[in-house]
């Protein structure tokens, strides 16, 4: 992501952040407001408890669609006063939103209360499909009113670019108008600067009793009829392309149905825990929320409200998360990459053949250049996790069609490796982007500062991260088996050569004996960054360290100085730049966590899995949701406390809500062979806040199997409840 976090130990002239980094501005925490988000598709929604948005410079309230927002402003009234809040849910599986209200006392003009409160019940139903966002208000009287009532909607659409409410600020903007084209429709359209045209429909059910540009009007006579209703949608239409509009009932359905799908390929957990059930049904919900059709496959997309969009890491992560029990999700991932996968040099996209993918944008900035994201490549890790991610995929599918069609994309990510990703011929991948509209940084951690010497000194480019050397090794490692498969003999021992080549100098290069650890990268002098970061943990993940190395990098991973009991820290505490509230210095991250565990379990640490898993399994307890965020502060953990949350995290964000899944995966030590039709676990473990955990239609091949997993003690024994077809279960040590 792009949000610099906060520098403590900087000069002057590095305090604050360079304009190209495209931080978020920040004058309100989110944490301050209960938000709801939706999402379908291309089209999301923010809303606050009572299921109104107030959008402007407030916040990221409002209905966004494809980067821009359509809806701005929405307030519900009932006789001109807001109504009471009863209750604020988002359906277990994110499907819609309900919200219980009731009348406020309502006053004469003279002061006298002429209806006491709750009287009258509103419910609120929204949910998104399509391209468009559906309402349903139901009013119930529960008292004699003894006069009309007025049920009123104000309404406003800005038609902002996303990045305009992140915060940047534009000159010149496009032509806006508004018109009420019938007794029940008004019609916001907005031309901009890119030349498209976009338009926001609104559409009222039953006609109100009064229309205008920017408010409608009821009037309901509950004493005659006790029960009224009352239906409207807004529609998000941009030129050129099929309108999706659907009545609610059929709308409603459609986004179903599509939900629906989503759960025939994947393993289902559930556990004598009730909190961590609950955990598990939110991450799913979270994920299918984020999933998208692209014409390539699905595709989760990063987070609501600042990602919602195609992310390549975060994609290739969470499908390498969940690639034990959705393998599915992993091949959308791939030939959606391997279809946005760069042909040529394009310096102001920092684009270069083979290269994957880093975001890609929509809205009207995008297309105009204002910012480089239309199609933007600035991310130096995307391209070797193309390949270790379809290295692994087919490890867990057997699926060779899938491989083959994107062959020719992995034998162009594997050249942009060794060409463009090692300019210097020194064996080790570094980045520096080609445009100053780029991000400085381009590993995951990409605020500004989040590369930095043991001194507080930003490290100066090109610069070669610890973790992007190590998914080179692994990339290379997968890609090899791929290639004999393919009869590319010569490639594949190219391949085998050139990763133990790489591991070999990246321990002579990396490896900072006197801190028992790897470095956080080399700068453009090949200095090494002498930092104790949570990236290391991603070599272990990759397989490139030494084991005895990996058991020094696991003893700090776990120390205090990086756990913070919650989870591990991005940046260790005592580093210069050290910050428990920054974005990548010192906060804490999931999917970061997620990686780390996975790591952990290669190198057979499965006490420190276990550390970890109950503690991210505590910090989502805290969630309102069960939900994990995009991240929290790495305060230390105090007793009867919960995670310090961060300001503006996203919520939900898809490789978060996948992290649940790798940590699973890493405590019971979860590898298949699929010649042997095999299901292997490893020495498994369950974390102390579970002693039963079962998962079902675990597939393997053209087989599958239902186990149970029971703890006693420190010990743990497995049961095969089911099988189909000729799979095995092995347990091993």
């Amino acid at each position: 992501m792009n949000y610099p976090g906060t520098p403590t130990a900087a000069g002057a002239d590095e305090a604050a952040p360079p304009e190209t980094d495209y931080r978020i501005d920040v004058t309100e925490s989110l944490v301050e407001r209960t938000l709801r988000s939706l999402k379908h598709n291309d089209l999301f929604a923010v809303f606050d408890q009572q299921g109104n948005c107030r959008g402007g410079a407030s916040g990221p309230d409002g209905l966004f669609y494809k980067d821009t927002r359509f809806l701005s402003h929405l307030m519900l009234r009932l006789c001109d006063s807001e109504p009471m809040q009863l209750g604020s849910v988002v359906l277990d599986d994110n499907g819609a939103m309900v919200v219980d209200l009731s009348n406020a006392d309502l006053h004469s003009p003279s002061g006298a209360i002429w209806l006491h409160r709750e009287s009258v019940h509103l419910q609120r139903f929204k949910f998104l499909s399509g391209n468009a966002a559906y309402e349903r208000i139901r009013v119930r009287a529960f008292d004699p009113v003894g006069r009309t009532m007025s049920l009123s909607l104000e309404f406003h659409c800005d038609f902002a670019d996303l990045f305009e409410v992140r915060g940047a600020s534009r000159m010149h903007h496009g032509k806006r108008s508004i018109a009420v084209t019938s007794d029940r429709e008004v019609v916001y359209r907005y031309v901009g600067l890119d030349d498209v045209a976009r338009e926001a429909v609104m559409r009222f059910d039953p006609p109100p009793s009064e229309i205008s540009e920017h408010n409608v009007r009821w009037e309901l006579d509950l004493d005659e009829t006790p029960e009224q209703t009352v239906l409207w949608q807004v529609s998000c239409r941009i030129a050129g392309e099929e309108d999706e509009d659907r009545a609610p009932a059929a709308a409603y359905r459609a986004m179903r149905r599509g939900r629906a799908a989503l759960n025939t390929e994947r393993v289902q957990a559930s556990s004598d825990n009730s909190l961590f059930n609950a955990i598990i049904k939110r991450a799913w919900s979270d994920l299918d929320m984020l999933v998208t059709q692209t014409p390539h496959g699905e595709y989760p997309y990063a987070g609501v409200p600042w990602y919602s969009t195609i992310f390549g890491r975060d994609g290739i992560i969470t499908a390498l998360q969940t690639l034990w029990c959705a393998p599915s999700l992993a091949r959308g991932v791939l030939k959606t990459l391997a279809a946005l996968q760069a042909t040529a040099i394009d310096a102001k996209a920092d684009a270069q053949p083979g290269k994957i993918l880093h975001e890609t944008r929509g809205g009207e900035m995008a297309a105009l250049g204002e910012v480089p994201f239309g199609r933007y490549y600035g991310s130096v890790d995307s391209t070797p996790l193309f390949v270790l991610l379809a290295g692994r995929y087919f490890e867990r599918t057997g699926d060779i069609e899938t491989i083959r069609q994107i062959w020719p994309n992995i034998v162009a990510a594997i050249g942009w490796m060794d060409d463009y990703g090692d300019e210097d011929g020194d064996g080790f991948i570094e980045y520096s982007r080609m445009t100053e509209q780029g991000l400085s940084n381009q590993g995951w951690k990409d605020s500004f500062d989040s590369i930095f010497h043991a001194d507080g000194r930003l490290a100066e480019g090109p610069i070669a991260l610890c973790e992007v050397q190590a998914y080179a090794f692994a990339a290379r490692k997968e890609a090899a088996p791929l290639a004999a498969l393919l009869g590319e003999t010569a490639m594949a021992q190219k391949l085998a050569d050139d990763a133990e080549a790489l591991r070999q100098a990246f321990e002579d290069k990396f490896w900072l004996e006197d801190l028992g650890t790897y470095a956080l990268a080399l700068d453009g002098k090949k200095q090494p960054c002498r930092v104790l970061s949570s990236n290391a943990g991603h070599c272990l993940f990759a397989g490139i360290a030494a084991p005895d190395r990996a058991r020094r990098v696991a003893d700090h991973l776990l120390g205090q100085r990086l756990f913070s009991g919650w989870g591990v820290r991005t940046i260790a505490s005592g580093e210069a730049r050290y910050n428990p509230m920054s974005y990548h210095n010192g906060s804490i991250w999931p999917h970061d966590n997620g990686l780390i565990a996975l790591g952990l379990a290669r190198y057979g640490c499965k006490q420190e899995i276990a550390a970890i898993f109950g503690g991210i399994f505590d910090s989502a307890t805290y969630n309102e949701l069960r939900r994990l965020p995009e991240l929290f502060c790495g305060f230390a953990r105090r007793k009867r406390s919960g995670p310090t949350s961060y300001p503006v995290a996203c919520s939900p964000q898809a490789w978060a809500a996948a992290t649940i899944f790798a940590l699973i995966s890493a405590s019971i030590g979860c590898e298949f062979d699929l010649e042997a039709r095999e299901l292997r676990l490893i020495d498994p473990v369950l974390p102390g806040f579970l002693d039963e955990l079962t998962l079902r239609n675990i597939v393997i091949g053209n087989s599958s199997v239902d186990i149970r997993l029971t703890r006693a003690g420190d010990d743990v024994t497995t049961t095969s409840l089911r099988r189909s077809g000729a799979s095995r279960l092995t347990i091993s040590k």
